[in-house]
């Protein structure tokens, strides 16, 4: 008897893609990988094991849920699409440390879920092949959310992966850069091209990896007020630092004092630009600003 291909394969998605007369939505940013090099390049990256629990975000029809499967401990896959339970159910049948839930990952109580499916003690992973069009979003929950992950490995649309790793002075660096950098270490593992998928998007992708710091080198008195110090700081890009904390602390005379404060005590000219600023910079100057007591 022949061994079955695996789901990732092109010839077995195309198979359950026609069985089942399945076609990507694009309200979902659906596409469905069909290389299995860039499958288990994923599960590489994550250095999943039998050790291991997985959260997987998106699973389609299960291609990288198999790969999962085989090497971790119990796997969770959140799943949008109603559509996509039964075929799931199909193609997953064999793997009885799969679970698949239907919701919206951002609507999820990961401890509850951490708690009830795993409840063992074990690491927990996350790892996606996230819709280009809530990347940002699912991101930020997941780095902002109760939860310390191990690790999370997300594939994504290349020009998101280039603003995650942006270093300061190049034009992906951004707010996002800065708050991602801030909370995790972030490396790239791997490219992906286009036609990698089915049907082929109309960018290139590339798989990160998000990994907690052991020890941070400075740390922010508050993450929620330092994230949103950050945005307000890169609020007009074309405009300078000076002119960007003035819409973050407002033009009044006292804060026109205190933000000039700030900056001499960090010694920064008030003509630089936000993307000047290496992530250290922000979390002292936002530290700066707390204790000069503009900044709660």
């Amino acid at each position: 008897m022949s061994e079955v291909p695996a789901i990732g394969s092109p010839a077995r998605t195309q198979a359950i893609l026609n069985r089942y007369h399945l076609s990507a939505k694009k309200s979902l940013g659906q596409n469905f990988l069909t290389d299995l090099n860039i499958l288990t390049g994923i599960v590489d990256a994550a250095e999943i094991t039998k050790q291991d629990n997985v959260i997987e975000i998106g699973p389609g029809i299960g291609s990288l849920t198999e790969q999962l499967a085989k090497r971790a401990n119990k796997v969770v896959a959140y799943e949008l699409d109603q559509n996509l339970l039964p075929v799931l159910d199909d193609t997953l049948h064999q793997y009885d440390n799969v679970k698949i839930i239907n919701q919206d990952i951002l609507k999820a109580n990961l401890p509850a879920t951490i708690e009830n499916q795993f409840g063992d003690g074990k690491p927990v992973k996350v790892v996606a092949n996230l819709p280009y069009y809530i990347t940002t979003p699912i991101i930020l929950n997941l780095l902002k959310g109760p939860v310390d992950f191990t690790n999370i490995v997300v594939m994504m649309q290349k020009e998101v992966a280039d603003r995650l790793c942006a270093k300061p002075g190049v034009k992906a660096y951004s707010s996002l850069s800065v708050i991602v950098q801030y909370l995790h270490q972030v490396n790239v593992a791997m490219m992906v091209s286009r036609k990698s998928f089915i049907p082929a998007p109309k960018v290139d992708s590339a798989i990160v990896t998000l990994t907690s710091y052991e020890h941070r080198d400075v740390t922010a008195f508050n993450d929620k007020s330092f994230m949103g110090f950050v945005r307000g700081c890169f609020a007009h890009r074309r405009k300078t630092l000076w002119n960007n904390l003035q819409g973050v602390f407002g033009k009044q005379p006292e804060a026109k004092q205190q933000i000039k404060a700030g900056l001499a005590q960090m010694q920064l000219d008030p003509g630089v630009r936000p993307e000047r600023l290496t992530v250290t910079d922000f979390v002292n100057l936002a530290n700066t600003y707390h204790q000069i007591g503009i900044l709660k």
